[in-house]
């Protein structure tokens, strides 16, 4: 599966933005999609995922109530992670991974998932 994250730049503070990932090759049927970012100096963090099929989403508590991740119902290829409210903090860049076997004690955990896309750079100003 080959992913790729588009959607990001810059923004205000408070502003928002959404970000889309998209798979080439075959839909998200059956898979957990996950997303994560990284600030520069630091390591990955998880930030929210969903399993297509059920939809049942999580969320890392920072972003709690601030973004959603969605399925496309028309296109099975696509995820969204809309973020509002957006903080300085979130300045990232942002990646989509999936797999299809994860459970869910290992969805914040970057290891469980097999395929990563590009990230997308997402930057906050003050």
């Amino acid at each position: 599966v080959q992913l790729q994250a588009s959607g990001g730049g810059l923004v205000q503070v408070g502003g928002s933005l959404r970000l889309s990932c998209a798979a080439s090759g075959r839909t998200f049927d059956n898979y957990v999609v996950g997303w994560f970012r990284q600030a520069p100096g630091k390591g990955r963090e998880f930030v929210a995922t969903i399993r297509w099929n059920s939809r049942h989403t999580y969320y890392a508590d920072s972003v709690k109530g601030r973004f959603t991740t969605s399925r496309d119902n028309a296109d099975k290829s696509v995820v969204y992670l809309q973020m509002n409210s957006l903080k300085p903090e979130d300045t990232a860049v942002y990646y989509c991974a999936a797999s299809r076997t994860i459970i869910v004690s290992q969805y914040t955990n970057e290891n469980a998932y097999a395929y990563w896309g590009q990230g997308t750079q997402v930057t906050v100003s003050s």
